[in-house]
């Protein structure tokens, strides 16, 4: 088995297992406990993992929240239909953003969205990504929670009826171009019961990209550019955890978004300090967790970063395995589909 070969990583998904829309309620969606030691692998409901979780339990949490980042609108002159796609935000005025038709917008051209909304291509970037500059009349937030649609991923063809419900109940920090979706279970109520049974809820920030559909496209996945991601781990968060693995506490990260700023933040083995940065951080077999010890996240796609972060957290056959049980047991997966606890 060549590990750095993307094609190791590669499974047979029915397509009818991709999830198209959210469970209600949240916490209803099935969960596949895996025991790393043992490889025993249980099969549950997502609110029963308040019985994997003991007092003492650090639950780190990534608290981003997902914008409107769809926009609609026509080309200046012609009427051309035209949709802009925001990536991130770099001052008041200024985006970073995905084009559709990208080859038709070159810099100086303009695209109206409504009366109150317009932009102008600035700036041409790489991998087709430009700079605009909007002009609008009012508060851009507002404007944007009216015309603009949630960002689904590519494989999810069902319009979303409930923008929230592609958030997590403790989003705070606008910013993400897709859901850190692991968190997308958890209800108010059951976060509540955690609390209550000892388990210390910490919070991260990092913004989710559109990179995180990617597949990994060279054979040798050490020639995939992983892209950058903006996270921001506090001094209060830091302490919890740091004194948590002195104690030999557990410190459980809820996604792959969570587990990524995590070891980003490390300094060393069972400690990290604050930050506030991009990172390009990838995770692959051969990696030295320094501070996850369990993981709670959803099924990732064939050959796709996050799938091989799994595999290096539980080990690359033992990764294949879980998931062909998953696929004979019809869990659903991605986005909106199932979770697992990797423990």
């Amino acid at each position: 088995m060549d590990l750095m070969n993307k094609s190791t990583y590669y499974y047979d998904l029915p397509k009818e297992l991709i999830a198209q829309s959210p469970v209600e309620p949240r916490d209803s969606s099935r969960l596949l406990v895996y025991h790393r030691d043992t490889k025993q692998i249980e099969h549950k409901i997502f609110r029963d993992i308040i019985d994997y979780l003991h007092e003492g339990d650090v639950l780190v949490i990534n608290d981003t929240k997902v914008i409107p980042a769809r926009l609609f609108g026509t080309k200046e002159g012609t009427g051309a239909h035209v949709e802009i796609f925001l990536l991130k935000r770099i001052d008041y005025t200024h985006w970073e953003v995905l084009c559709r038709p990208a080859k038709r917008l070159k810099v100086g051209t303009k695209v109206t969205f409504s009366d109150e909304l317009s932009c102008q291509i600035e700036q041409e970037l790489y991998e087709g990504k430009k700079i605009v500059r909007f002009d609008f009349d009012g508060v851009f937030e507002d404007i944007l929670s009216r015309l603009g649609e949630m960002p689904l991923p590519p494989y999810i063809h069902k319009k979303l009826q409930n923008k929230d419900r592609y958030n997590t109940v403790y989003s705070k920090y606008e910013g993400s171009s897709a859901a850190p979706t692991a968190g997308l279970h958890f209800t108010t109520e059951l976060l509540e019961k955690i609390k209550q049974k000892g388990v210390q809820i910490v919070e991260v920030l990092l913004h989710v990209g559109l990179g995180t559909f990617r597949p990994v496209s060279e054979n040798n996945i050490l020639d995939h550019k992983m892209h950058s991601e903006y996270i921001e781990v506090t001094k209060e968060a830091c302490d919890i955890i740091n004194k948590a693995k002195k104690e030999n506490r557990r410190v459980i990260a809820v996604g792959t978004t969570s587990i990524r700023t995590l070891e980003s933040a490390a300094v060393d083995f069972g400690r990290i300090e604050p930050t506030k940065k991009e990172t390009d951080i990838f995770i692959y077999p051969g990696y030295k967790f320094k501070i996850v010890d369990a993981v709670i996240t959803n099924f990732h796609l064939p050959e796709s970063t996050l799938i091989m972060l799994v595999a290096a957290f539980c080990g690359v056959q033992e990764t294949l395995d879980m998931y062909k049980v998953a696929v004979k047991e019809k869990y659903r997966f991605f986005s909106f589909g199932d979770a697992t606890f990797l423990c």
